[in-house]
Parts: C-alpha cells; structure tokens; sequence
C-alpha cells in the first residue's frame, strides 16, 4: 500500500536566562514561547472505489476476498467459494459472465451456497441498463418488492422475494448482482449488507 510520510522538525525552543543579575533582586523572566501542538497524520482507511470491470475476474478472491464476506456478515461461511464462468450472448449483448458462490457446506452442492454474487460485461453502457431494468421488471412482475438502495456512490434495486432477496444495478458496461438465497440474512440486515458486498464486487484489488 502506498502512503505519503510526513516529516515534522520541531524548533528547540530557547530560553535566555539572565547572567550576572544580581541574587537579591528577583528578575521577571518572559514566559516561554508556546510550542505549536502538532498532531502526526494519519492514514486514510482505504475504502472500495467502484469501477467498471470490462475484464472479469477469474478468482472469487478478486470479486469479494473470504475474508470480507465473513467479516461483512459477522460470521464464517462454510467451504471454499466457487466460480462458474458463463458464456457470451451475442444476442443479448452479453460479452462475458461469472458467478461467485460462497458458504457451500461440505459435500454439498451449488444450490446450498448462502451468498451468490455475479457480475456481466456488456457490449456497452445502454445494454447493461437494460439488461438491469429487464430483471428488476421481471422479478416486481412476480410480486418482488423494488426498492432503490444506495451502493456507495451508485445506485442499486433491491429486489425482496419470498424465498431470494437481489441487489443489481449497473456501472458502465458491468452489472453486478449480490443474491440472498433461502432467506439467510435476515430481512431487516439486508440493506446494511448487500450494497457493501455489491460495492465490494465493483471494486478492483490494488
């Protein structure tokens, strides 16, 4: 991680004292000189800065790290995250498409994963909109609530349906989207938790 040093040389402050004064006649010294309080600089905490991901990860690492995800939830999700990569949908526009499952238990399969995070590339900024507006369309058709969310700078759907709850939205040609499944996070939590997975997902590792 690169950072900025700051370097700050304090003067010694001097204080002159009166020689051959005599002892008898208490002499009035001038008050020190007030040294200027400085207070070190501290670091920034570096916080996820969204971007466009025209070249898709290739690790669940690179989307939401383990480390992350639990710390996000409060809690250790079960067995290693996997990915699936999608393939290309010229027809829809689609130029490339991964999934993340996390909190897969032991001999079990994609299905039982907690948390499902994917992220798609179009073939430019319009399709990914509409892309985006077509699913939160079909979800309200089957009785979802919409609800619009902020994830960090961006804007987010958070889509409530009765067994799944999704966050997806849009940034240049990228969609992400953050799926609750089986009810995991709690209804009342899921605002405070899928924009910071969905930022995350956006947000390149330095």
């Amino acid at each position: 991680m690169r950072g900025n040093r700051f370097f700050v040389a304090l003067g010694a402050g001097v204080l002159a004292v009166c020689a051959g004064c005599s002892t008898a006649v208490p002499q009035t010294q001038a008050p020190p000189p007030q040294i200027p309080k400085i207070t070190p600089p501290t670091t920034p905490s570096r916080t996820p800065v969204m971007v466009d991901r025209p070249a898709l990860p290739d690790d669940c690492e690179l989307v939401v790290p383990a480390e992350v995800m639990n710390a996000t939830l409060g809690q250790e999700l079960p067995g290693e995250p996997r990915i699936i990569v999608g393939i290309k949908e010229p027809g829809i526009g689609r130029t490339g498409k991964i999934d993340c499952y996390y909190g897969i238990p032991e001999k079990r399969n994609l299905p039982d994963a907690k948390i499902v995070i994917g992220l798609s590339t179009y073939t430019d900024d319009l399709t990914a909109r509409t892309r985006v507006n077509e699913s939160v369309e079909a979800e309200r058709a089957e009785g979802a609530k919409v609800t619009e969310v902020d994830v960090g700078k961006q804007k987010g759907m958070l889509v409530e349906g009765k067994d799944e709850q999704l966050l997806i939205g849009s940034l240049g040609k990228s969609t992400f989207v953050v799926r609750n499944r089986n009810n995991f996070i709690p209804k009342e939590k899921l605002v405070a938790i899928l924009p910071v997975l969905a930022q995350q997902s956006m947000t390149p590792p330095v």
